[in-house]
């Protein structure tokens, strides 16, 4: 029995029990599975994953719907605070969030960021007045303390506890009669998921309050809200399989015994995440196995198996049994690096000295080139590239931060969420339903510029305070328009705008430059609808690729999933420093020596589907050819005031800061009305 069978069958480690399942199948082929799920998007995708895939046959394990069930209780908190522009702390909902927890019996305050859960998990006990019981719970935190925590919460000795997607997942606590949701739930099925924590009986409503840290995000939870109440879902399809969760797979069959190659192909295609796997590249991922890979079957120590009569195959030694035990899984944490900042540009690979300034998420410089600047520690900065793992940089000389560092949500807006939200925004007779300021705010959007359709996208472009600004309202998630940012600065650096930077959030991207971007466009030297042309996915995504540092990052996420890399030795672990040498050193042999390397293939569509999330970027590439609509406008307008304040900001830490930010989105606000103000 497999329970929230949607959130695992979609990733690799869904991938490596469907390949699993299928070896189980074929020592017990009467085996019989069954899975649970409340959130299912892709209902037949599921049940084509619970039974064998045969060539020419479209099996599918049976169906039962459970119907029946109280519909969920869901608001939007309300408070008599002004709702932010911009960020993700709420920590202007605070006070009415502690009111909520005391009103409850318990209660469960989701997040979607460590961040988050660390910040609101302080603001709280700030202001517990009456010392109620809460407690934080997220996966940074020792597993000794997570299940201190579980165990308090099962015996009704916590009032609240604040948690990220930890307590997502099977947690059933039945005296839970109130789930917070701090942010936009960046999903239907998501938001689902967490509101089921509460209340979880058939018979009693789950109780649930979202509470928006901006005005955007009013939009997202408004229309969470409706797809729960018609059961709208939300979660991914099952997918292609990654090749290297099935060179693990293979090492793995090895230890066990020999195995027959046409045989083993026959049952890993029997599985959905492998049904189209080609034989040619099932042999190709054998070879990989075996041998490393042409550009490194010199090196004995990556020869895995060995074919010892015309298809068959063994492992080459009995010591690679508990190297494979010791290093299985797919999932490998995410360092960070250390920020090192140098007086000087380094001259070579070899870097001495240097002031540390702290720490950074390596996700946060995968996309990174050398020159980009941002904000770090009060300080803007270039990058200069990374060394083994550190990040190093030189001091930017007080140049305007191309790339903001600030804390954003984890996940990404979905694509149901993302067409509702622009649904709503184009249907001004459903604003009523919305919090008076945020109607408002789209009204004079319609007086100042202009509200785009569904199926359309805004673009608008104008000058402030010296710069240029073009900002796409493209509605596609973060990761899509950090991706398109990328893209697009690209693009106008080469028709001459000379582009300083880019900022990006869920809703909307800005870039800004020196030329008059209007003029450019009245003159015919800059064309909006070559700058969004499905082209840009071609040479420019190649070229960037090559520059920054995110193709060797997630090689060694892969090289250690394929066992290429081994973190763990018997009798040695691996530091990540030694980890992130070695994939380095192996990511650069094979570009040049092997670029079609099966490992490289794996890295690229890893990075195409979640770290740039290409598809998604097509998608909308195509859906708005034809349909973007251009605003030339003298100043600034009011749909463009949260991003804009997302321009070079860092995580805001304290009420002073806060206060700030405050006052300078009111005078953006101001200057959008110009004579309306």
């Amino acid at each position: 029995m497999i329970d929230e069978l949607h959130a695992l069958a979609t990733n690799k480690r869904g991938h490596l029990m469907a390949l699993g399942i299928a070896r189980l199948r074929r020592i017990a082929p009467q085996l019989l599975l069954v899975g649970l799920s409340a959130t299912v998007a892709d209902t037949d995708g599921l049940r084509r994953f619970l039974v064998p895939q045969l060539p020419g046959e479209d099996a599918m394990a049976d169906l039962i719907t459970v119907d029946g069930g109280a519909k969920p209780d869901i608001g939007i908190l309300e408070t008599t605070e002004r709702m932010p522009w911009q960020g993700h702390t709420a920590r202007f909902a605070v006070p009415d969030v502690y009111a909520a927890i005391k009103r409850a019996k318990t209660a469960l305050v989701f997040v979607n960021t460590r961040f988050q859960a660390e910040l609101m998990f302080q603001e709280l006990w700030a202001i517990n007045e009456d010392n109620l019981a809460i407690a934080l719970h997220h996966g940074s935190l020792d597993a000794t303390q997570r299940r201190k925590v579980e165990r308090a919460m099962a015996a009704n000795e916590l009032r609240a506890v604040v948690a990220t997607s930890t307590l997502e997942l099977g947690i059933d606590w039945g005296d839970v009669d109130l789930v917070l949701h701090i942010g936009g739930p960046k999903g239907a099925s998501r938001l689902a998921q967490r509101i089921g924590r509460a209340n979880h009986r058939m018979d009693e409503p789950s109780r649930a309050l979202l509470v928006p840290t901006n005005r955007f995000e009013v939009l997202e939870c408004q229309i969470a809200i409706e797809a729960n109440y018609v059961g709208g879902q939300d979660t991914d399809p099952v997918g292609e399989g990654n090749f290297d969760v099935l060179a693990q797979h293979i090492w793995g069959v090895a230890c066990a015994g020999p195995f027959e190659e046409e045989t083993l192909f026959a049952e890993v295609t029997s599985t959905v995440p492998y049904a189209l796997l080609d034989r040619a590249t099932f042999r190709r991922v054998i070879e990989f196995v075996a041998t490393g890979g042409y550009a490194l079957r010199v090196y004995e120590r990556h020869a895995r198996i060995a074919e010892f009569t015309p298809g068959w195959w063994r492992l080459r030694h009995p010591k690679l049994i508990e190297a494979y035990k010791l290093n299985i899984g797919t999932i490998v944490e995410s360092p960070s690096l250390l920020i090192r900042l140098l007086k000087s540009k380094p001259k070579g690979p070899v870097v001495r000295g240097g002031m540390v300034l702290g720490k950074i998420e390596e996700a946060f410089l995968e996309s990174l080139v050398q020159g980009d600047t941002f904000v770090f520690s009060g300080r803007v900065v270039c990058f200069e590239g990374i060394r083994e793992n550190e990040c190093i940089v030189t001091d930017a000389q007080k140049r305007d931060p191309m790339i903001p560092s600030y804390a954003g949500g984890k996940f990404p807006m979905s694509t149901y969420l993302a067409e509702g939200v622009r649904r709503l925004l184009a249907s001004p007779e459903r604003w009523e339903a919305l919090p008076g300021e945020v109607a408002q705010w789209l009204r004079l959007q319609q007086v100042k510029s202009v509200i785009p359709r569904a199926d359309e996208m805004l673009v608008e472009t104008f000058p402030r305070n010296g710069r240029n600004y073009i900002v796409a309202y493209a509605f596609e998630g973060r990761i899509a328009h950090q991706t398109l940012g990328m893209l697009l600065t690209r693009r106008l650096e080469r028709a001459g705008a000379k582009p300083m930077g880019f900022v990006a959030n869920d809703y909307a991207l800005a870039v800004w430059g020196l030329e008059d971007m209007n003029a450019m466009i009245a003159a015919r030297t800059l064309s909006i609808a070559d700058l969004f042309n499905a082209d840009m996915l071609g040479d420019d995504l190649e070229a960037w690729l090559d520059e920054s540092y995110m193709l060797k990052r997630t090689f060694r996420y892969c090289a250690v999933i394929s066992g290429l890399i081994e973190r763990r030795h018997p009798g040695k672990e691996k530091t990540g420093r030694q980890v992130t040498v070695s994939s380095d050193l192996i990511y650069d042999v094979l570009r040049r020596h092997e670029p079609d390397h099966i490992l490289l293939q794996a890295t690229r569509r890893d990075a195409a589907r979640g770290l740039l999330d290409i598809r998604r970027i097509s998608d909308l590439l195509s859906r708005i050819n034809g349909r973007i609509i251009h605003k030339a406008l003298s100043r600034i307008s009011p749909l463009a005031v949260p991003v804009m304040l997302e321009i070079g900001k860092e995580p805001v830490m304290g009420d002073a800061n806060e206060a700030l930010l405050g006052e300078a989105a009111e005078d953006i606000m101001r200057d959008a009305l110009g004579d309306l103000a």
